[in-house]
């Protein structure tokens, strides 16, 4: 007969509990996975499933009971690291959506936007677009299992334990956030530089030519110029998401790292 010690099933909890607790949070703050259309099964599922991978390979204290006050804080330690850990990746399509916002402004389309469900906000079309675009080419480039990669990596830069986390790696995040207006800019800079001359080019026509009217031809060739420059540089997307998405994952192991630092 097979008999188990009241200690021996808190530790095995405590080995379990803890690392589910980092790898939930990250996957529900991620992008993609952490997206609202996503069911809530299935996240708790693809957590579960890496936990009882990964579980087994951790250095996990077994003294420590999930019910102690030492097993909550350990807990709301591992909230905190998934949570800043998902956040960082989540910003770079803050930087896509930002881009969009920005090139829907300039085409003028900035009234062409509908309610977003996931966001619950409304969302520009061109911002909505670019979204999508950027969460396929993620998928295509395997994104989300290199995300995964470093979520397990970071179990060796930041153990599980009831070390107090460190502030420097917040400071890193927030660091990470200002690159949101320098990545937009890099993402939409080809189609405002595009619309740019061809505002001035309009506006020495109308100089040229006061009978025109500028706001009856201004408006179909600013959609015509925005649109074609959009579809020639699409072809560009994919590299600058990729080297964006890289500099994400690079964040993300720097944070776990910062956090055991003192």
């Amino acid at each position: 007969m097979i008999s188990f010690t009241s200690m021996q099933l808190e530790s095995w909890l405590a080995a379990f509990i803890f690392p589910l607790t980092r790898i939930l949070a990250l996957v529900a703050s991620s992008p993609v996975l952490g997206n609202k259309q996503v069911p809530v099964r299935v996240k708790i599922g693809l957590s579960l499933l890496i936990t009882f991978i990964v579980a087994p390979t951790l250095n996990i204290p077994t003294d420590i009971e999930a019910s102690s006050g030492a097993g909550l804080f350990i807990m709301l330690q591992q909230i905190l690291v998934g949570l800043s850990m998902g956040f960082a990746m989540r910003l770079i399509f803050t930087a896509v959506e930002l881009a969009g916002d920005t090139m829907g402004m300039q085409m003028g389309l900035g009234f062409a936007s509908f309610y977003d469900p996931v966001n619950a906000t409304q969302t520009q079309v061109i911002a909505q677009f670019l979204g999508i675009i950027a969460a396929l080419a993620f998928l295509s480039m395997n994104g989300h299992l290199y995300m995964l990669e470093t979520l397990v990596e970071s179990f060796q830069a930041f153990p599980i334990s009831t070390q107090l986390p460190s502030a420097d790696a917040m400071h890193t995040l927030a660091l990470w956030g200002g690159s949101i207006f320098s990545n937009a800019l890099r993402l939409a800079l080809p189609l405002i530089g595009a619309l740019l001359i061809t505002n001035l080019a309009l506006g020495i026509l109308t100089r040229s030519a006061p009978q025109l009217n500028i706001f009856a031809i201004g408006f179909p060739i600013t959609l015509v110029v925005g649109f074609a420059t959009l579809m020639l540089t699409l072809h560009y997307l994919p590299p600058l998401l990729e080297f964006i998405t890289q500099a994400g994952q690079e964040t993300m192991m720097s944070i776990a790292t910062q956090f055991g630092k003192h």
